[in-house]
């Protein structure tokens, strides 16, 4: 059986951290980093309240809550998965200004033991809206699979890039 080698993490600077410093399970921690999320010029989300999920290589994936989310411009989908640590998602589509974006947001209604804080929290996947940290744009996590938001706070390389599908 082929194995692939653990990535050689990139180094990080001042104010950053290495994806590669996360555990494994992952760890759910609280944030107060603004974190805003548009679909065209419609503000869906902007909290300061914010969850973040953060697994070994992988940047982090924030869960806004839902008292702080435009649940008008939100509908459910059709579909769900299962996170063997956050336990079963259900998946939303959005709607705002003539603008659609299918299954490009999930939450947990009964997530596991370890992660009870996440329940009807919202992730949105930034390759479908345009995602703040603070004032910083978003850019997705690379792979199209991974909802993790990538920022200059965070270093990898990144699970999802080309040649990661063996970590």
């Amino acid at each position: 059986m082929h194995s692939v080698p653990r990535p050689t993490p990139l180094p990080t600077g001042p104010g950053q951290e290495s994806v590669w410093e996360y555990p494994r399970p992952p760890r759910l921690e609280p944030t107060q980093r603004r974190l805003r999320v548009l679909l065209g010029d419609t503000v869906l989300a902007d909290t300061r309240n914010g969850l973040r999920v953060l697994e070994t290589s992988h940047p982090p994936s924030y869960y806004l809550p839902p008292d702080d989310c435009d649940l008008e411009h939100l509908s459910p989908a059709a579909g769900s998965s299962c996170c063997e640590w956050k336990g079963h998602a259900v998946y939303w589509t959005a709607h705002a200004g003539g603008r659609v974006a299918e299954r490009a947001a999930w939450s947990y209604p009964d997530p596991s033991p370890g992660f009870v804080d996440l329940r009807d929290h919202l992730a949105f996947y930034p390759s479908a809206f345009t995602c703040f940290v603070d004032d910083e744009r978003v850019s997705p996590q690379p792979g199209g699979f991974y909802g993790g938001w990538v920022t200059s706070s965070v270093v990898g390389p990144f699970k999802g890039e080309p040649g990661t599908g063996g970590w």
